[in-house]
């Protein structure tokens, strides 16, 4: 009697088909140039598997011309049905719906790491002896600038964010804004700009005790008188400050991929060119930390997910999307396009300002929410 098996072309046709798979698979990789991840998932089925990814407004442009190509990627190489839902608001607002319980995501990505220990502070107030955001991989990075129109900027020498304290005091008035702080990172980061710029100090050197210093919140307020709108995203609010145009509004800070995504649009429109300014007095600059959630509510499977979904995010595919609106790559080996980061998009290739990445404590941010309603317009 025989003895069941292959018999050597059966074989070498099996090894022949792990090659062949094995060559497949690199050549995806190549493709979408994604890390190595091996996989526990379950075989294809019906069912589909869903992820929830809770980010900011100012990455919804790309986000969602890119999530779809990782879905049917995803389909067509791993045979796995996958659905990244989206969920899009401000910073600070989806600090808020994560401990409201309003929104339970998988992954969440707010503008700026900054947000990570505040999530953690206020998760353990509610009883938890655990942090919920253990870390998070930046995605790409977008300083935070002035945005202005041209003919604003050059007619008052904007160059440096306490240069609007002295067109103040020289009895310039214009029509201001930004993000608002409890809701937005964008509008946090303004506060802490200006801060920083009346103080005379660069960001990483501020207090608390500057916070509450008289002449300092007498100076930020005198800025702040001129706000004409505070916006609950900073994405959404450059929209607006970019289609209303130069009568509604002369300065705004917001980040550099606003610039990017609006400036052709409003220069056509309103035949004057929206620009950033690097402020020189100091330029923060928002890493966008992809943070998988160390919550009771993210399975074993969707964590699996989650890192196949950051590796589609990384990919040089996903990077050069991101570049397309606005976004400086978060992957080193990856040039920036200067195609895109160029002065006709209203925009520089090089910041040249002090880059700040990081604020001092966690006490800060908390001391600028409270500050806030000393200062703001109306406050």
């Amino acid at each position: 009697m025989k003895r069941r098996g292959y018999g050597r072309r059966g074989y070498l046709a099996f090894i022949l088909g792990i090659i062949v798979g094995f060559l497949l698979f690199l050549l995806i990789s190549a493709v979408y140039s994604l890390r190595p991840i091996i996989l526990f998932l379950k075989p294809v089925s019906a069912d589909t598997l869903e992820i929830t990814f809770l980010y900011t407004s100012e990455k919804q442009g790309w986000i969602e011309s890119v999530t779809p190509a990782f879905e049917k990627w995803v389909k067509d190489s791993l045979g796995l049905n996958v659905k990244v839902k989206l969920i899009v608001a401000g910073s600070h607002e989806t600090v808020n719906l994560i401990l409201h319980g309003s929104v339970k995501p998988t992954v969440w990505s707010p503008a700026s790491s900054i947000w990570i220990p505040y999530l953690n502070s206020k998760w353990r107030t509610l009883g938890y002896s655990y942090d919920l955001a253990l870390n998070g991989t930046p995605l790409v990075y977008s300083p935070t600038i002035i945005a202005v129109w041209k003919s604003f900027a050059e007619r008052y020498n904007i160059t440096y964010l306490s240069d609007l304290y002295r067109i103040i005091e020289e009895g310039v008035e214009f029509k201001y804004g930004h993000p608002d702080p409890t809701l937005s990172n964008g509008g946090v980061v303004a506060l802490l700009m200006e801060v920083a710029a009346a103080a005379g100090k660069p960001i990483t050197m501020l207090t608390v005790e500057d916070l509450m210093n008289s002449s300092i919140q007498e100076k930020v307020s005198s800025l702040e008188r001129f706000a004409v709108k505070y916006g609950k995203s900073t994405g959404f609010f450059g929209k607006w400050a970019a289609e209303s145009g130069p009568q509604a509004i002369q300065v705004f800070i917001v980040y550099e991929n606003v610039v990017v995504d609006n400036s052709l649009a409003a220069k056509r429109k309103w035949n004057d060119p929206l620009i950033a300014v690097y402020p020189k007095d100091g330029v923060f600059l928002c890493d966008h930390p992809y943070v998988l959630l160390n919550a009771p509510w993210v399975s074993e499977e969707d964590k699996r997910i989650a890192e196949l979904y950051l590796a589609f995010l990384l990919s040089d595919y996903s990077q050069m999307e991101a570049m397309k609106h606005g976004f400086r790559p978060g992957v080193e080996h990856i040039q920036i396009d200067i195609s895109i980061f160029n002065i006709d998009n209203g925009v520089n290739s090089i910041i040249d300002a002090p880059v700040y990445t990081t604020i001092p404590s966690s006490n800060l941010l908390e001391g600028l929410i409270v500050l806030w309603d000393k200062v703001r317009a109306g406050g």
